[in-house]
């Protein structure tokens, strides 16, 4: 008899110590919220500005596409986007292929280098 006894026993002890508890998750966990902050965060950030600025395009804006276009914004609307690249040449572009926007001047500037 005192052999199933202690059969029992060792069998309820093992259970309890296999429990980790929340020691146990607090890496795993640690893991999580670094990667968050690590990739998730900045890139959603980075696409909300990306959002507001292609909202905040109007004419005569000067920009560079992501393909290193730059040209003047001659007309747009909710897709497209007409740029003017040199005088009189134009070039339309979807809304989102816009990179950056340039500082105002950036496109005449340009245009003279070219000239002379």
């Amino acid at each position: 008899m005192s052999f199933f006894i202690s059969d029992a026993l060792a069998e309820a002890a093992v259970p309890a110590a296999q429990q980790p508890g929340i020691e146990g998750m607090l890496f795993p966990l640690g893991i999580l919220v670094f990667f968050y902050f690590l990739f998730l965060r900045p890139q959603a950030k980075k696409a909300k500005e990306q959002k507001q600025m292609l909202a905040s395009l109007t004419k005569g804006v000067e920009v560079v596409t992501t393909g290193g276009i730059l040209g003047k914004i001659v007309d747009l609307d909710e897709n497209f986007v007409k740029l003017e690249i040199s005088d009189n040449i134009f070039i339309q572009v979807q809304r989102h292929a816009i990179g950056s926007l340039m500082p105002k001047g950036t496109y005449k500037t340009i245009l003279r280098k070219n000239k002379v």
